[in-house]
């Protein structure tokens, strides 16, 4: 069955490529900047090799959001062969990028008078946002209209989460959130926060003193959300491929999984995170 609506999102959703191209999914790629470079998120340079440059000099790397330009030249691509789009972006409450999507919709409106598009804030981040435009993605395949396909990603948008364990709080400063000096003193006592999404925005949810506590932390609190229930699992991680691949082992025995993959932490947020970064987006059927 051929869908009738195509699908958008922006990098940050922490998609793996066999994903993104087995469900037809047109990314908006982040920009990354190092050393007076611009790099596409995921494009022109892989996660890993944001990571390597961000390690080396820190001061040289940073990041821009996506422009209506942007959403533009990615809207005139997925309307050449559908009618009807949504477009999936990370939380207004993180980003401009669901303004920029709605520009780009408005323009589109007169060069693209045929196509009907729909900006949905995801009110989440990473794999999070990711899970979302897969559920968009596989209602489309169903061949759900677009008011279908809106529908579909709702639901899942309404119980999707996302928890994340940060190596350090050394970096975190750079959000905006809390100040440096604030940083600095939880590196110095080795702090390792761990992460939500509420409400659109990132949140802490508590902190543990070393690296086992917080992965049993991460696996505690899945097994609050999801239980025995068949679950949807994303890992991520930023640089630490082993860990990621250890923690899925782990998952696999202990869950009922109807479906789990990994995916590399978007150097995007990893500037604030750093590396280090293990991450789980999950949702229960």
């Amino acid at each position: 069955m051929t869908e009738s609506v195509g699908v958008i999102t922006d990098s940050i959703a922490c998609l793996p490529k066999e994903l993104i191209e087995k469900h037809k999914i047109e990314i908006v790629p982040i920009r990354l900047t190092f050393g007076g470079e611009i790099y596409r998120d995921s494009i022109d340079i892989t996660p890993s090799e944001a990571y390597e440059m961000l390690l080396k000099d820190p001061e040289r790397f940073n990041t821009s959001p996506s422009s209506p330009g942007h959403f533009m030249e990615a809207y005139r691509k997925v309307s050449a062969r559908v009618q009807s789009i949504i477009c999936i972006t990370l939380s207004s409450q993180l980003s401009t990028g669901l303004d920029m999507a709605r520009i780009a919709m408005e323009e589109a409106k007169t060069e693209l008078p045929d196509v009907r598009i729909h900006v949905m804030d995801s009110m989440s981040v990473t794999s999070a946002e990711g899970f979302i435009a897969l559920a968009a993605a596989r209602a489309a395949e169903k061949g759900e209209n677009l008011e279908g396909v809106i529908k579909a990603a709702e639901e899942v948008r309404a119980k999707v989460s996302f928890i994340a364990l940060l190596e350090t709080i050394k970096h975190v400063y750079r959000t905006g959130r809390i100040p440096k000096i604030a940083s600095q003193v939880g590196s110095m006592l080795n702090i390792k926060p761990i992460l939500t999404s509420a409400d659109g925005a990132i949140k802490f949810k508590g902190i543990v003193k070393n690296r086992e506590s917080g992965v049993n932390k991460l696996i505690e609190m899945l097994r609050e959300a999801v239980g025995n229930h068949p679950a949807h699992i994303a890992i991520m991680h930023a640089y630490t491929p082993d860990e990621a691949e250890d923690l899925k082992n782990r998952i696999e025995k202990e869950f009922n999984c109807a479906e789990l993959w990994i995916a590399e932490f978007t150097p995007v947020m990893g500037y604030a995170t750093g590396t280090g970064t293990l991450a789980l987006a999950y949702y229960r059927d």
